[in-house]
């Protein structure tokens, strides 16, 4: 036993390492090749260094790495997260930003297709497969990233179409200086990327539970156990057999309600569940701390 819990405090750090380094070649990649094959602007701060970058170099005749750019403009949300996130986390994303940076400097760009619609779609795509990535293992890409995550800790529901809000007014920016072709193509962009991390990353998205069983303090023990949230119990009378019935109601998060409904049913096959998305939460909710 010793030894096994040895091995998982080896391995979990490890695999978090590799997953969030990882996310950060997929970034690069991105940005290699989606990306200025289509002359596009990516989410968040990668967007304002890139278009910092393309002012610079058709009026100043400046070429200025991406490195130079996305470090320091990304110093504040670091320190959002220091602060507000957890050390941790900033840490895993303060390497994420690094070794994304390095790598978009070093690697040759390169062109998959010239279809502006497939770069687009597919561009946005990939770039939020890597923001997935790294934030399921603990860390963020930086830039609004931390905003985002910042936001949703504070309000309890995810911002990712705020964010997405914010994106389009960078572009906007972009398009009055060197066209809307492009800018218009980054906005398919920008919303195919926040719709991979929507239907993939659900950390702020929540579900209420609505479980009518016999046994209900099992399934309430249960609940509280691997969600660490509460139950209300109601009880109440069957319309169609007269018969006295209890319902557990319970809010969880939605990447655990297919655990919780699995477990529900082990304990009474013969349970009935109605999952209901919810849209807004007020109140106490416990929220797992990022470390």
């Amino acid at each position: 036993m010793k030894i096994e819990r040895q091995k998982n405090h080896i391995l979990g750090p490890l695999f978090q390492f590799l997953a969030v380094t990882f996310g950060a070649v997929l970034f690069a990649i991105n940005l290699c090749s989606f990306v200025p094959a289509g002359g596009l602007y990516p989410s968040g701060f990668s967007g304002i260094a890139i278009l910092i970058q393309r002012v610079c170099a058709k009026f100043f005749a400046l070429d200025i790495p991406f490195t130079a750019l996305y470090i320091p403009i990304n110093l504040i949300p670091i320190y959002i997260g220091f602060k507000y996130i957890g050390k941790r986390f900033t840490l895993y994303s303060l390497y994420v930003i690094a070794l994304t940076s390095i790598l978009t400097d070093t690697i040759p760009k390169f062109v998959i297709t010239e279809d502006m619609l497939l770069i687009s779609v597919f561009g946005g795509i990939l770039n939020g497969l890597a923001v997935v990535v790294t934030l399921l293992a603990g860390a963020s890409g930086g830039g609004m990233d931390f905003i985002s995550i910042f936001m949703s800790e504070r309000k309890g529901k995810d911002a990712w179409n705020l964010i997405l809000l914010t994106n389009s007014l960078i572009l906007l920016t972009a398009g009055c200086i060197f066209g809307f072709e492009k800018a218009l193509y980054s906005i398919i962009f920008q919303y195919c990327n926040t719709q991979i991390i929507k239907l993939f990353y659900k950390r702020y998205q929540k579900h209420t539970l609505l479980i009518i069983t016999d046994k209900t303090q099992e399934i309430y023990e249960q609940i509280r156990i691997v969600t660490h949230h509460d139950a209300t119990l109601f009880v109440g009378t069957g319309c169609y057999e007269g018969a006295e019935r209890k319902m557990l109601y319970s809010v969880v998060n939605s990447d655990q309600v297919s655990t919780v409904i699995n477990i529900i049913k082990e304990i009474d096959p013969k349970a009935f569940i109605n999952s209901l998305k919810t849209e807004e939460l007020s109140g106490r909710f416990y929220k797992q701390k990022k470390r």
